[in-house]
């Protein structure tokens, strides 16, 4: 199963993106994590519908510092999957 995730509120700058790739990795998910331009957090995960169950609860609770307005969600493609990797952070600069 693959999923997509944005993620809305006060979700940069409060350390988000690590938040997430603990969880992810520890939930042995494949996919990615990256800040937007429009100040929102974008997740694709991929894994077992359980553990995408986990990760979307720690993706609305987010980590001390955040506040997460609107978790919106959509299922991708398993070809969508086929390039995942070991979950990462994009674009970390």
């Amino acid at each position: 199963m693959v999923l997509h995730f944005l993620i809305q509120g006060r979700v940069q700058g409060v350390g988000f993106r690590w938040f997430v790739h603990r969880e992810a990795s520890e939930l042995g998910l494949r996919g990615w994590v990256r800040n937007t331009e429009d100040g929102d957090v974008e997740v694709v995960a991929s894994g077992e519908p359980d553990d995408l169950a986990e990760l979307r609860a720690s993706l609305k609770r987010g980590p001390r510092g955040s506040r997460v307005d609107r978790v919106i969600e959509h299922t991708l493609a398993e070809s969508e999957a086929e390039e995942l990797t070991v979950f990462r952070i994009d674009g970390a600069w």
